[in-house]
């Protein structure tokens, strides 16, 4: 052990003890998806806490000059007769009792069904010290490395800290109730333990009111499990509204349910109101899931809902290339159906999984926190079929479970966190819009393909809207890109009517036997709205100077090599609550759309003069800039904040009572020239995912927000951000002006004015595009075009009553044959429902 002992006192200043705050990659490797439970296990490098598969540690040894890792391997344990009874006195095993990963009571179950083998392994050699040998080094090694060790095992891994931190992330607000809350002087005393409830005995998920001190259940869950809501009843009967979950309670605090507020709030005076009753809250441990634990549960549950899934006939399993099931990582299956469609994609197999070993050789230093390197490791993940194997039995007591597809598969986990971190809603655990999402990694691959192939490209498509004046006859054309077709809905068109009236007339009488009609569409008259002419009322024409009626009809410019059609099924009922419409398409499995190509300006045709509209300002006030040491007499972009528009409050009030954000409501009133209620809702539903949707209305050209000043300096590593996106740095600098220094407005608003950014330099070589091409840039983003026939090859399926919850499920024709995604379950589809999608992918098919 001598040999081993040198080596490892040599390494021994690079072995680091993780600290609070450290990123401990110890359940998956940076650059696959091997884990712990892999052929070869998981090798976490002692310094950086990256893991690494043993197809890749050598590489990483290579390239850091890293030589001690810490190799985690796991294997299932055979199942035990009782695993619930731990014989301590402590609560059942499998109970989480803390808010951990791989400690006794931890939260992660699945440690109770491994077992771990740890030891550390020293690079280039391999050679193993495990804590045996360790024992017998001397005490400055020994210390070391065990505490290194410790360490790591001890810490939450990255996946799970993001899991609960993103569950924790639903702030809860100070109950109204607490700070005054009446407490009985009934002499009511409650025991540390052996609580049941008054009413039925039960002795799990227990609540205590915090007026009176009654002990009784909680709610019964939509599956029948839980309580049988006699908390919730003593509430309505008594009106005392503030309860704390029994077992939850720790020095750090409690679940508090406030039934007035209906959500779980804090109580900030919750140890006084707990010694009212006899309990000290510093002497309470926790053993209850906490109700954050148990979202996590029935999230993670969600992909065995059996609808739209084909539940009715047994499917048959597919395994192979191509044919990777995801896990659910809670409400993750909108991103698996998005991803899934996307890697059947060619420009995606070829930018990311055919290049992978040079975007692996490539890879930063931390490749969790690289774009390129996490969506190369997925698309691998999904078409190399390394992970599609059937998952291990769960040990089915009779046998009698039909197959049911499901797969080891990959976890997303990495890639998630990456593509979420700071946004408000993919960052978060919750179900989310899948088109939304699309839109959203599109975007990201369209920052981060500035230089290379754009694999966004297939999708890209010039939408043209011309105008035409009613009054004038004049014309007025604009191109717009987009990704996205929105094929609206017209409920009217249903052939069904009688039978929906029939339905509907029986609802209202009370029958419960009503059968549930669904609206059959033809999409031929989806088309047509989408088609036809839209009217303008409040048209500001600059033929005529003044408001008159037009026409605006959209065509497409660009016909692209994939088509995203979305049926616009999530709409605004007259209550401004979102509804789903539940409709059936006939979607056809074939599409020509020759017929809605732009045909640009007519000959004879006149257009609308190039006149802006009267300015929204005050008369009275000169329009002047302030040339500060970023402004110049030819380019004064940076004008007084002291200018503010002139906005029709009425119509801003008429907004905000319907519930949007003050400055969105100004700033839909200023961009549609005051024309009125209409322009400005259309204006509204339009931007309502825009990032900067709430921000202040910002004057075009003025960099001055609230409480900023033109000369204030920006941050250089804002500036180094986007500079690495391939941007030159004037460019980055007018973005982080125009946006008040706020790096992901200023990397939305550089995207949204390429046109404008062509004439600057690059930097690439420092030229600009005429430049480096010696002709003049093209006008507007590259767009590829050719005939406007399609084939269906992919749709994605939304179950629930909005895009806020629910299931997503995804199927896509592979070799003639229709596959249906299901998370982890990948099997050949009997029946594909194509009529109630939600959104439809096309291919160009070659003529």
């Amino acid at each position: 052990m001598a040999d081993v002992g040198e080596v490892l006192m040599s390494v021994l200043s690079t072995i680091r003890v993780p600290k609070p705050g450290d990123r401990v990659h110890k359940d998956e490797c940076a650059l696959s998806f091997s884990s712990p439970e892999s052929e070869g296990g998981l090798y976490v490098c002692m310094n950086s806490f990256l893991g690494f598969g043993s197809q890749y540690v050598d590489r990483h040894h290579a390239r850091s000059g890293q030589r001690a890792y810490l190799h985690i391997t796991r294997t299932r344990k055979a199942k035990k007769e009782d695993d619930n009874n731990s014989g301590s006195g402590h609560p059942p095993k499998k109970k989480p009792t803390r808010l951990a990963i791989g400690i006794e009571g931890g939260f992660d179950v699945e440690q109770d069904q491994y077992e771990e083998d740890v030891k550390v392994v020293i690079l280039p050699d391999r050679q193993e010290v495990t804590s045996e040998d360790l024992a017998t080094m001397p005490d400055v090694v020994r210390e070391r490395v065990s505490l290194s060790m410790a360490g790591i095992m001890a810490a939450d891994s990255v996946s799970h800290t993001l899991q609960v931190q993103q569950w924790d992330g639903e702030v809860r607000q100070e109950s109204r109730h607490a700070a005054d809350l009446k407490q009985l002087d009934n002499g009511v005393k409650i025991p540390p333990s052996g609580w049941r409830c008054e009413v039925c005995d039960l002795q799990e998920n227990l609540w205590m009111n915090l007026t009176d001190g009654k002990v009784m259940c909680g709610r019964r869950y939509f599956d029948g499990s839980g309580g049988n809501n006699h908390a919730l009843l003593h509430f309505q009967e008594t009106g005392y509204p503030l309860a704390v979950k029994l077992g939850t309670i720790t020095p750090d605090g409690a679940d508090v349910y406030s039934y007035d507020e209906d959500d779980m709030v804090l109580d900030s005076k919750l140890p006084e109101h707990l010694a009212h009753f006899g309990i000290d809250m510093m002497t309470m441990e926790k053993t209850e899931r906490t109700m954050t634990e148990l979202e996590i549960a029935v999230n993670q549950r969600v992909g065995e809902w059996e609808v739209i899934q084909e539940s009715g006939t047994t499917l048959r399993p597919l395994f192979g290339p191509g044919l990777t099931g995801m896990k659910n990582l809670g409400n993750s299956c909108y991103l698996n159906s998005v991803m899934q469609v996307l890697f059947t994609v060619p420009d995606f197999q070829s930018k990311y999984v055919s290049n992978i070993d040079k975007i692996i050789d490539e890879a930063p230093s931390d490749p969790t926190q690289d774009f390129k390197t996490q969506v190369a490791k997925l698309g691998y993940g999904l078409l190399s079929g390394e992970y599609s194997k059937p998952a291990p039995d769960p040990g089915d007591e009779n046998g009698a479970s039909e197959p049911r597809g499901d797969q080891i598969g990959i976890a997303p986990r990495m890639f998630k966190a990456l593509v979420g971190r700071g946004h408000p809603e993919f960052s978060t655990n919750r179900q989310q819009d899948a088109q939304e999402f699309l839109l959203h990694f599109i975007n990201m691959v369209e920052r981060n393909c500035r230089s290379g192939p754009n694999p966004s490209e297939a999708f890209r498509f010039l939408v043209e809207e011309r105008i035409v004046c009613q009054q004038s006859q004049k014309a007025k054309y604009t191109q717009r890109v987009d990704y996205i077709v929105q094929l609206p809905v017209p409920m009217d068109q249903a052939t069904n009517t009688e039978e929906l009236q029939e339905a509907e007339h029986r609802r209202e009488e009370g029958d419960s036997s009503a059968p549930t009609v669904r609206a059959q569409i033809p999409f031929t008259a989806c088309m047509a709205a989408l088609s036809e002419p839209e009217i303008l009322t409040d048209f500001w024409s600059s033929a005529v100077q003044a408001k008159t009626t037009a026409t605006k009809t959209t065509r497409f410019a660009s016909f692209p090599d994939h088509l995203v059609i979305q049926i616009k099924k999530f709409t605004f009922g007259l209550d401004w609550v979102p509804k789903k419409l539940d409709v059936s398409i006939d979607v056809p499995d074939t599409l020509d759309l020759s017929a809605l190509q732009a045909t640009g300006q007519q000959p004879g045709e006149e257009l609308l003069p190039e006149v802006a509209p009267p300015p929204l300002m005050t008369p009275d006030v000169e329009v002047k800039g302030i040339l500060g040491s970023h402004g110049n007499e030819e380019d004064d972009s940076l004008y007084s904040p002291l200018l503010s528009p002139v906005l029709d409050d009425s119509t801003v009030s008429q907004l905000c009572e319907m519930g949007f954000p003050m400055e969105a409501c100004r700033k839909a009133v200023y961009y549609t020239g005051n024309t009125g209620i209409d322009a400005a809702m259309n204006w509204i539903m339009g931007h309502m995912d825009d990032p900067d949707f709430s921000a202040p209305l910002v004057l075009p050209g003025c960099s001055s927000g609230p409480g900023t000043t033109p000369t204030e300096s920006l941050s250089e590593e804002h500036l180094a951000t986007i500079v690495s996106m391939g941007f030159s740095r004037d460019q980055a600098t007018k973005a982080l002006r125009a946006t008040s220094n706020v790096l992901d407005r200023a990397v939305d608003w550089i995207f949204s004015h390429l046109d404008d950014l062509e004439s600057m330099d690059v930097s690439e070589g420092g030229r600009s595009a005429a430049e480096s091409e010696g002709r003049e840039p093209p006008p507007g983003p590259r767009v590829r075009d050719g005939p406007g026939k399609y084939e269906l090859f992919a749709f994605i399926s939304h179950m629930g009553t909005s895009t806020m919850c629910g299931h997503y499920v995804c199927h896509i024709k592979k070799d003639q044959q229709w596959v249906i995604f299901n998370d982890q379950k990948v099997c050949a589809s009997e029946k594909p429902p194509k009529d109630l999608g939600y959104l439809y992918f096309y291919r160009r098919v070659a003529e």
